[in-house]
């Protein structure tokens, strides 16, 4: 596979997360994301706790948004849980960035691991260009809100934005490729709903657009048979790579038998 997928355990309780992963682990499971109604309806340290023991990279998806102070100490909390990514909110602000950004490393340096990868959250994929000018008198696209947020949160230490695979071109191009990408939203070609997200995705065109890492939840976990859909979904990057193999050598005047 080309490109880490967290899967996003928006599940029903602890036992019900852990039974997933666990059973998927096997099948090339190496990412997950814990949400904050799963991460707040049980223990969520002990749960990440666990998932770490697995060997799984673990994204704490708390959308941290509150004043320096609160969001500095969170994060040392869920550095010294065993987070290894975690993302706050980009509005708010530079000030409230850098404060997570430092207390993430001085506690990853005073406990002799890496320090978490931090994800400024921009704008939601449940948002659109009407949400955020109705609702939230934002008079910009969502396309250039990201562009803007993006690029505040790159300025104030992040290494990466949680945002549209739509958007993820225009920020490849503004910030370069080593600036993570991180697209929810993803749903295979195969599945057909929406549900609440408004701004969707192909996993292979987000790929192609310039996600670094993928998000996708219910087209796996809600499946009638999640282990198979899953295998389907790693699936879909093999023949994309078995297709560009064979493109490529019949640039090259090398046609495959």
């Amino acid at each position: 596979m080309n490109i880490p997928t967290f899967l996003a355990l928006d599940v029903r309780g602890s036992e019900a997360a852990l039974s997933l992963a666990i059973r998927l682990q096997p099948l090339g499971l190496t990412h997950v994301k814990l949400g904050m109604s799963l991460f707040y309806e049980e223990s969520g340290l002990t749960l990440l706790q666990k998932m770490r023991s697995m060997g799984l990279e673990v994204f704490v998806d708390l959308k941290l948004h509150d004043i320096p102070q609160t969001v500095s100490r969170t994060v040392r909390v869920l550095v010294e849980g065993g987070a290894t990514f975690l993302n706050v909110h980009c509005s708010g602000g530079r000030l409230m960035m850098e404060a997570a950004r430092e207390a993430a490393d001085s506690s990853a340096d005073r406990m002799g691991i890496f320090a978490p990868t931090l994800l400024g959250v921009t704008v939601l994929t449940s948002s659109d260009d009407i949400m955020l000018q109705q609702d939230l008198r934002i008079p910009y696209s969502a396309s250039s809100q990201v562009v803007h947020l993006a690029t505040l949160a790159n300025a104030s230490g992040m290494d990466g934005v949680v945002c549209s695979a739509q958007e993820a071109s225009i920020l490849r191009d503004v910030l370069g490729s080593d600036f993570l990408k991180v697209t929810p939203g993803i749903r295979p070609a195969s599945y057909s709903e929406r549900d609440d997200q408004s701004r969707v995705m192909t996993p292979l065109r987000a790929m192609e657009s310039g996600s670094t890492h993928l998000v996708i939840g219910r087209p796996i976990y809600a499946a009638e048979n999640p282990e198979q859909a899953w295998v389907d979904y790693l699936d879909s990057f093999k023949i994309r790579r078995v297709a560009s193999d064979i493109d490529s050598a019949v640039l090259q005047g090398h046609p495959q038998t």
